[in-house]
């Protein structure tokens, strides 16, 4: 394929929820003017445990003209404010890393340095009474108010969203091919030429998008562009995922509870339970693994235990010749942080922005590729966090994370929160100075000092200033009704 010729077809490469993101973005966004096909085969299951999402997935929505009612009635999803982080500090100590921001910053420093003098001199409550999602999760209280912003997310049954995301894309002139890919073929100067499914039947293209999840289909198997493996900073490479009954009310936040080898995750929707442990095979068996999440789950269990395999890390290019990889072909961080669909949804705005009409330019596919590398060492960062700082001790697992050696960018980070208690958000972040500064506390990590600007209050000025913030967080959160009964009237499930 000659470098400039003009894109005129768009084929993707699987289904899922990465490739009915894809396709349904492209499709509205772009369907009059292009071609958009998607390949994908009903033998081929997706991983789609990926239950739980973070308030950026807002935007994507927008972008596609999707109202939150429909969205959340379709997928029988409930509201998510945060994460519980328990027994990851230390066992029986437990934290909740919340959505919205931290108090109030001034023009110096952040809210956490008020806080930190508050706490010194007995006149400061916990960080999230200052915050209002920390605290509506733990009242299970919530609603979508006029004007609000939108810090909540949510937990959603993923295949019932790739679904729903199909119905859309295929009103706006998608066209779905069923079958299994059987070759990829080429051009003679590398590019992909088309697609040869088992049937026989070929599908040319002028660019891909692979969302082959982790067999990666065309990015590595057909284009070698190579990985690079975060093992050793997040060594978990399993995970068994099981569904549940619901035996209460959904509560407004998922919940992430260590374990001796990793750590499980409980996803409330509206009808179920998503549940699954995360763990590292060297210090965990399958059947042992499998044997955790059976006893440590509550309700009966709607599904088998479901083992997948993989390996954290990154593809060492996201956009290499005429193929872009989005979700899981793209590469894998563990799902800590709820960050998979929003990784999905970026790269597909990112291509959107870069779109290479006229046809691929280096320039384009070379921004594409740093900015896409940007984001990812944060969120690497930020999760890698989590294990590091942390007093357990108690297991081979822990003791190993605790005694790793981090990436330099984290070792800062580490350093000057310890040090000064600053944190700082740069573009093309994802985690900004609220997420780090809740986890690093959470963890066990207190600062030695606050900025000295903060001694220009005096303590009944401080204490009337953190007063003031918490009573117009409790406020707020008086207005809202309890979770559930807003879900109920709100966004009811229509599908189960």
């Amino acid at each position: 394929m000659n470098a400039l010729q003009r894109i005129k077809k768009v084929v993707i490469a699987g289904g899922g929820t990465a490739g009915w993101m894809t396709g349904a973005a492209i499709a509205k966004l772009m369907g009059k003017t292009i071609e958009v096909v998607l390949v994908e085969s009903d033998e081929i299951g997706t991983v789609g445990v990926g239950e739980a999402t973070i308030p950026t997935l807002h935007i994507f929505h927008r972008l596609l003209g999707l109202k939150e009612t429909e969205v959340m009635a379709a997928t029988n999803a409930t509201f998510k404010l945060g994460i519980s982080f328990e027994n990851w500090h230390d066992t029986n100590k437990n934290y909740l890393h919340s959505f919205g921001y931290l108090g109030k910053d001034c023009w110096a420093c952040g809210f956490q340095h008020f806080w930190l003098k508050g706490r010194q001199r007995g006149i400061a409550e916990d960080i999230g009474a200052y915050c209002t999602e920390h605290l509506a999760a733990r009242e299970g209280r919530f609603a979508v108010l006029p004007n609000q912003d939108l810090n909540h997310a949510y937990h959603m049954d993923a295949s019932l969203y790739a679904k729903y995301l199909r119905q859309l894309a295929e009103q706006h002139g998608l066209t779905r091919i069923e079958g299994k890919i059987a070759t990829v073929k080429q051009h003679a100067n590398g590019d992909i030429a088309g697609l040869t499914l088992q049937s026989g039947e070929e599908i040319d293209g002028d660019l891909f998008i692979d969302c082959t999840g982790f067999k990666a289909l065309l990015i590595e198997q057909t284009l070698n562009t190579g990985f690079e493996d975060w093992s050793h900073w997040l060594p978990c490479d399993s995970a068994v995922a099981v569904q549940t009954k619901s035996i209460a009310a959904p509560i407004a936040y998922t919940r992430s509870i260590a374990r001796d080898a990793g750590w499980q995750w409980r996803i409330p929707l509206q009808s179920r339970v998503g549940n699954g442990l995360v763990y590292c095979s060297k210090y965990l068996s399958d059947d042992a693994a499998i044997q955790s999440i059976t006893d440590n789950v509550d309700g009966e269990m709607l599904t088998n235990p479901r083992l997948i395999k993989f390996r954290t890390g990154t593809r060492r290019k996201h956009w290499h010749k005429n193929c872009v990889a989005i979700g899981l072909s793209a590469g894998f961080l563990e799902p800590l942080e709820s960050t998979s669909i929003h990784l999905i949804q970026r790269s597909i705005i990112r291509l959107l922005q870069m779109f290479p009409a006229h046809g691929i330019q280096s320039a384009d596919v070379d921004e594409f590729n740093h900015q896409t590398e940007v984001e990812l060492l944060n969120i690497r960062d930020f999760i890698i966090l989590h294990y590091k700082v942390t007093e357990r001790s108690d297991t081979p697992f822990w003791r190993y994370c605790r005694d790793m050696d981090v990436p330099e960018s984290l070792a800062h980070r580490i350093a000057l929160f310890k040090q000064s208690g600053k944190v700082y958000k740069f573009a093309q972040e994802l985690f900004g100075e609220s997420s780090w500064i809740q986890v690093m506390l959470g963890q066990g990590l207190m600062p030695e000092q606050y900025h000295p600007i903060v001694d220009a209050m005096t303590d009944s000025e401080l204490d009337n200033f953190l007063k003031t913030i918490q009573a117009n967080v409790q406020r707020s959160v008086a207005k809202y009704p309890p979770h559930n009964d807003f879900i109920q009237h709100y966004c009811k499930a229509t599908a189960m």
